[in-house]
């Protein structure tokens, strides 16, 4: 039987430090959004350590399995036995997607093709972002996984020869003297038609249907708030943020959140789907698994 919500419980949230995910999380664990029942506590982690979280086992070094994450929709695929996905809360949307990024001059990386006998910086082999790179290039044991913000420094210096970047480093990669080699989201538009699921709000499948709905709905509402009062969440950005430039800052909240992350939508959980039936194609993803739907 589930556990009634008549007593305030607190529960964890487990998201980046990102400005879309603070952006959207700040009316709930600032308590300037209410949910009877419920108080909330941030657990912020760079992505790829909210999805070893997710994988890992009760007292691992990774930390415990929180009951509501963030999560790559790539572990997502990994992980539909224990986890389901939350309407609201999202980063799936259009002219969002991980870059292909590497050095100028006689180092250039003209296309993905060529990324089959070069380093790659990814930022984790859980990532979306490794997924897509599997999907539309040949690079597979040349990938060098590492934290998103050490990619661009460590291409720039000549470490890996190409990376894949996400977040804010596709507004700043030109400050590291990078250029563009190719932009996986647009090839998944092209070829699937639908906006790019990049990360989702899981649940543990263990929690009560009524908490489950009571945090959805009331991320909802705080993305809702943040975005008819985008000053409240101002300094929660600021104080997280991996790239402090307001208008950088701007432009990832405008680009990570939109419709699709008040609600996915049909559409939004028609490229959920896709992304999970061809990640099962690439290998990386077991065939047969659950629905991610609770």
């Amino acid at each position: 039987m589930g556990v009634p919500l008549e007593q305030t419980r607190r529960v964890e949230l487990g998201f980046s430090p990102c400005p879309n995910d603070t952006f959207m999380f700040h009316g709930l664990v600032s308590g300037e959004v209410a949910v009877p029942g419920l108080s909330f506590a941030a657990v912020m982690e760079d992505i790829e350590a909210l999805n070893r979280r997710a994988l890992g086992s009760p007292g691992s070094a990774v930390g415990r399995r929180l009951a509501i994450t963030k999560l790559s929709v790539h572990v997502l695929g990994l992980l539909t036995e224990r986890y389901s996905v939350l309407d609201s809360g999202a980063a799936l949307g259009r002219g969002c997607g991980p870059l292909v990024v590497g050095r100028g001059g006689a180092a250039r990386v003209r296309s993905l093709e060529e990324l089959a006998t070069r380093r790659v910086a990814i930022p984790g082999r859980l990532t979306t972002a490794h997924l897509l790179l599997r999907m539309f290039s040949p690079a597979r044991d040349t990938v060098v996984p590492m934290r998103f913000d050490q990619i661009m420094p460590a291409v720039a210096a000549g470490e890996c020869d190409a990376g894949v970047i996400i977040h804010e480093s596709r507004f700043t990669y030109a400050g590291f003297g990078l250029e563009l080699v190719a932009d996986l989201g647009a090839l998944w538009e092209e070829s699937t038609g639908l906006p790019l699921p990049l990360g989702i709000i899981a649940a543990d499948r263990a929690l009560a249907p009524p908490r489950v709905a009571a945090v959805e709905a009331g991320l909802r509402r705080s993305i809702e708030h943040a975005w008819s009062h985008p000053e409240a969440p101002a300094e929660f950005i600021r104080a997280h943020a991996q790239e402090m430039d307001p208008e950088v800052c701007r432009q990832h909240i405008g680009l990570y959140v939109n419709q699709h992350s008040a609600t996915l939508g049909a559409e939004g959980r028609a490229a959920i789907e896709e992304m999970l039936r061809r990640g099962q194609e690439t290998g990386l993803l077991p065939a047969g698994a659950p629905s991610p739907w609770r």
